[in-house]
């Protein structure tokens, strides 16, 4: 069993930046795909950007590409979402999640461990 922790939401203004982390106990994430996802007020669960435990490779959604970064710190067993030039419509519960191994990082269905999730607001 892998347990979930996500921290760091909060309020911020319209450019602003915020870093989400996602701290696991349980086991050692370091071969397991972590997947950041989002869930807007009315609207359904996405992805938001993943990293492979095959190799660390890392997918963005088109809407956070060049603002976001997902990482992992292997001795934390930790992963991060620093999230830059932040836009109202970031705003969201952002959700880590866990799978080992899977390549797909997009495919939310696929993950088997996911956390409480951080709300992250956003004003204009």
């Amino acid at each position: 069993q892998v347990q979930l922790v996500e921290s760091g939401g909060g309020l911020v203004q319209a450019g602003g930046s915020l870093r989400l982390s996602c701290a696991a106990s349980g086991r050692t994430i370091s071969a397991y795909t972590m997947g950041w996802f989002r869930q807007a007020p009315g609207k359904e669960r996405e992805f938001v950007a993943g990293i492979r435990g095959s190799d660390s490779s890392t997918v963005y959604a088109d809407s956070v590409k060049g603002r976001f970064a997902i990482s992992r710190v292997y001795g934390k067993n930790t992963v991060y979402l620093q999230m830059n030039s932040l836009k109202p419509e970031d705003t969201a519960v952002y959700y880590c999640a866990a799978k080992f191994l899977l390549d797909r990082v997009e495919s939310e269905s696929q993950y088997d461990y996911w956390g409480q999730g951080t709300r992250v607001t956003v004003s204009s």
